[in-house]
Formats: C-alpha cells, sequence, structure tokens
C-alpha cells in the first residue's frame, strides 16, 4: 500500500448489539447469542437482531413515507450508516464515497414479489426499484446527502472485505479522501434457509452450540444464518482519532470445480494472506479472525492455508460465527470490527470449545478473513493506531 487507511469509526447491528462496548461485553459472554425461530414451515437455528434494535429499524420505516416499502436490509444499512458518520464527525454534505454489499440483498422482498406474481400473474410497482442490487448504497446516500461515488456489489459471503478493497482502491488513487464500506444483510426467510438446507450445510445441532465453527473435529455441517449490518468509515492518512490502521490488503481467486468448491488448503486464502502481508515477517502477525462459517470444508481448509503462509508459528486463531452466525455479506465487516476491538482492548476473543494452548501477550497485528461461493478470498491486515 502506498501509505496507510485509518478506520475512524465502526458501527454495526446483530445479535451481538449495536455499539462497540455493547458488542465487546457481548462477545466476552461464553454463551451464544444464537436461537430458535420458525422460518415458513420449520424451526431452525439463526442469529437475529434484539427485539431493541428492532423497534429502531420500525421506527426508522415510519420516519418517512419512502421507507416504508423498503427492505431490511436496506433498513438496516441506513440505521448503520447515520451511526458511523455520526461518529467519524462527518456532516451532511461531506464528500465521501459509499460502497455497501449485499449476498442476497432484497431476498424478504423478492419473495414476497414473486409469491405476489405467481398468485396473481402480475407485479407490484416498487418490485423492481425495491429490489435492485444498488437499492442499498443508493439509499443511504440519499439519507445521508453525501456527495460522492455511490457502489453496490456482491460477492457473497466476501462482499463486505470486497468494499474495503475498493475504498483503499479509490483513496490511493487520489480521486477521494473517505470512503463508507461494509455490507447489510436480512436472510432469515424460508427460501434463504432452504437454499443453505439443499447444500447440506445448514446447522441439525440439538445440543450445546448450534454452530461449530472451528472446531475441527465436528462429523457435520454447522452453518447458522444471521441478520446484521456492519458498516466502517475509512479515511486517507493516519488520523489521530483512528481506531485502527489498513496496513495491507489482498485478495485471490481460484479454479472452481464446482460452484461451491474450495481446494484442500485453499490456496486463494494462501495467495490473499501472503498479498496482505507484502514483506512483512508472517511471524509478526498476532491473530487472525478466521472466515470459519461452521462447515467441516470451509473451516479445514482455511486452517489448511494458515498453516502453510504461517509454517511453524501460527498466530492466536478466532471467529465470531460460533457466536454471531454466519451474516454472508456483512459478516466480513463484523469480523474487522472484532479484529479493532481486540486491538483496542488488547485482549484476544477465544472459542470456548476450540482450545487454545498460547494466548498473545499483546495484539499489534491481526489478519482477517473472508471468503466467497467460489473461492474469492479477501485478507486485510490491520494494525494498532
Amino acid at each position: 500500500m502506498k501509505e496507510p487507511i485509518s478506520i475512524t469509526a465502526l458501527s454495526s447491528i446483530s445479535a451481538l448489539g449495536e455499539s462497540l462496548e455493547e458488542v465487546w461485553q457481548s462477545y466476552y459472554q461464553k454463551e451464544h447469542f444464537l436461537s430458535e425461530k420458525r422460518i415458513g414451515e420449520q424451526m431452525v437455528w439463526v442469529s437475529q437482531l434484539p427485539e431493541s434494535i428492532k423497534l429502531k429499524i420500525e421506527d426508522l420505516r415510519q420516519s418517512d413515507a419512502k421507507y416504508k416499502p423498503l427492505d431490511d436490509s436496506v433498513l438496516f444499512a441506513m440505521y448503520a450508516a447515520r451511526k458511523a458518520v455520526a461518529t467519524a464527525g462527518w456532516e451532511k454534505g461531506t464528500q465521501f464515497g459509499i460502497n455497501i454489499g449485499s449476498s442476497r440483498g432484497a431476498t424478504t422482498l423478492f419473495e414476497k414479489y414473486h409469491e405476489e406474481f405467481l398468485t396473481n400473474g402480475k407485479s407490484s410497482t416498487l418490485s423492481s426499484p425495491t429490489t435492485t442490487l444498488g437499492n442499498i448504497s443508493s439509499w443511504v446516500a440519499h439519507d445521508l446527502k453525501s456527495k460522492g461515488p455511490e457502489i453496490s456489489h456482491s460477492i457473497t459471503c466476501s462482499t463486505a472485505l470486497h468494499a474495503v478493497l475498493n475504498a483503499v482502491a479509490w483513496i490511493q488513487s487520489g480521486m477521494i479522501d473517505k470512503f463508507l464500506v461494509g455490507g447489510s444483510e436480512a436472510p432469515l426467510t424460508p427460501f434463504t434457509i432452504a437454499q443453505m438446507q439443499a447444500l447440506k450445510v445448514y446447522s441439525k445441532e440439538k445440543e450445546g452450540y448450534p454452530c461449530l465453527a472451528m472446531d475441527l473435529n465436528k462429523h457435520q455441517n454447522t452453518m447458522v444464518l444471521g441478520e446484521a449490518a456492519g458498516l466502517a468509515c475509512l479515511e486517507k492518512g493516519q488520523k489521530t482519532n483512528a481506531l485502527a490502521m489498513i496496513e495491507g490488503i489482498g485478495y485471490a481467486t481460484e479454479p472452481l470445480e464446482h460452484s461451491v468448491s474450495i481446494s484442500t488448503d485453499a490456496q486463494c486464502f494462501q495467495d490473499s494472506m501472503k498479498m496482505a502481508l507484502g514483506n512483512l515477517d508472517p511471524s509478526q502477525v498476532d491473530a487472525v479472525v478466521m472466515h470459519a462459517p461452521g462447515t467441516i470444508k470451509g473451516d479445514q481448509t482455511e486452517f489448511n492455508a494458515i498453516q502453510k503462509v504461517f509454517c511453524n508459528k501460527l498466530p492466536f486463531l478466532t471467529t465470531n460465527k460460533w457466536k454471531v452466525g454466519h451474516t454472508f455479506g456483512a459478516s466480513g465487516l463484523l469480523s474487522l470490527e472484532m479484529a479493532v476491538l481486540m486491538l483496542n482492548h488488547q485482549r484476544p476473543i477465544p472459542i470456548p470449545f476450540v482450545p487454545n494452548e498460547v494466548f498473545p501477550k499483546t495484539i499489534e497485528k491481526v489478519m482477517v478473513n473472508a471468503v466467497g461461493f467460489g473461492g474469492n478470498a479477501v485478507s486485510i491486515l490491520l494494525s494498532k493506531r
């Protein structure tokens, strides 16, 4: 990277809460934040927003007639964006870019409008504008009255970290100095759950932890979906109010054997982590926040890749999927938030059912990983301010 980039604000809503202080306290509780919910005709494990946050989202929906028909994924992002920008001190009219993505997008409205079409043979007037992929960033820009580029994309589970990559490229090009990035996901719908069950990756656990992310001895897949939004404010250079610095970025893809394939030693992760490290000795990385979705192959292949890159000195390994589920397009930003919290509090966040022989005495650098269907990996290297 030509120069470091500051993370000057973080904002998220998830089962963990909505403030950095609340999220940090949630991480240091040993229990998970997953619950059983009826989705369609079945009871399944999910990670859902607390009722207090749901009420605030509904207040936002009712605050403007134009917001009433919007999908939850859009409203989640708008709510988190307001808090992020306020924390960073960006006033209305400030020139900054927006790149907020989603894996599934407006899936609730897609299912609603498609069912309506199958029943009546007609579609509602707002079915198209409220389900377009650019819907999220456009509405956030409208709400914040921002001046700058608005970008949306979907790269499945690595969506949020790809937004970080885009922002770094724009900032380092000199085209803009500030970017609001992240992902938003509202996937707790019958069709979305059914898709994951069809892939045979969804959790059927009845006892203990529903999601066994990074338990390399599990005998079945244990992915659990969650709803969330996570956003970060990025600024050029080293700022005095920075929460952490982006020191390196990496990305890679690998050839597909099928649409959800990944190689045994996750070559894409090896390449993305090496790129993010640059000339840095791997031994200087104190922790890795893994993607680790709770599937047998997904967890093992990422671990194999880390072993290849870090050789005999593995950093502290952790993930948040066991606690907050897999929030698809928002997951990378929640992992980034987790990394920043560890850097600022100087405490590692362990996984209760995975033993760690050595805990780092200090945390100076943390790698954050994400990968999407098709072996599309991103790694971000963070350091203390």
